[in-house]
This record gives structure tokens, C-alpha cells and sequence, in this order.
């Protein structure tokens, strides 16, 4: 999941420097929305693995 996040904040950057700002702006979101999402379940899997 991380990887995707990297991926859509690459895709982010690429189009803004296409002057996309419209997807620029899209695919930046995913990326915040994948990469707080996988964090959240790192943790959940970091303390559920204590058990």
C-alpha cells in the first residue's frame, strides 16, 4: 500500500509539472488518503501481533 502511495505522489508531481493541476491535485489526495490508511493498519498489525 505504500507503494501505491508513492506511486499516486509521483503521478502528482509529474502533472503538475505538466501543469495538470486539476489530476495533480486528485492524485495527491489519494496518495494522503493511501498512506494514512496504510499507516493505520501497520499500527493495528504492529500491537495485534503482540497477542
Amino acid at each position: 500500500m505504500f507503494r501505491w502511495a508513492i506511486i499516486f505522489a509521483v503521478i502528482a508531481l509529474i502533472a503538475s509539472l505538466l501543469g495538470f493541476g486539476g489530476v495533480a491535485g486528485l492524485s495527491q489526495q489519494f496518495a494522503v488518503i493511501l498512506l494514512v490508511v496504510a499507516l493505520i493498519l501497520a499500527v493495528i498489525g504492529f500491537f495485534s501481533r503482540g497477542h
